[in-house]
């Protein structure tokens, strides 16, 4: 048995909406396809981007122990001066204290 889908209104502003109704038409599918598969499209992407970006930490958080042991070893006199550097990098290109 197929699932009744949930109706709901949606306002766009005139120009999007003008795109939508031209993308629907080179592509044979109605505006409502069109929103569907974006919807879908979005929430795949989302998937996948948390996915990937929790690789991501993962590898970045790895990469901050192994330096760090690895400096504490054999450059501990470095490693105040790479994190007041690191203090001040993050400030100037990422707004971050």
């Amino acid at each position: 048995m197929k699932r009744p889908f949930i109706q709901r209104t949606l306002r766009f502003d005139p120009q999007q909406f003008a795109r939508l109704e031209e993308l629907a038409e080179q592509q044979g599918r109605s505006v409502s396809d069109m929103l569907r598969l974006a919807i879908a499209q979005y929430i795949s992407g989302q998937q996948l981007l948390s996915a990937s970006d929790l690789r991501h930490l993962r590898v970045a958080e790895y990469t901050q122990v192994a330096l760090d042991a690895i400096i504490r070893e054999e450059h501990p006199e470095l490693r105040d001066t790479l994190v007041l550097e690191t203090d001040r990098r993050m400030e100037r290109y990422h707004g971050a204290r």
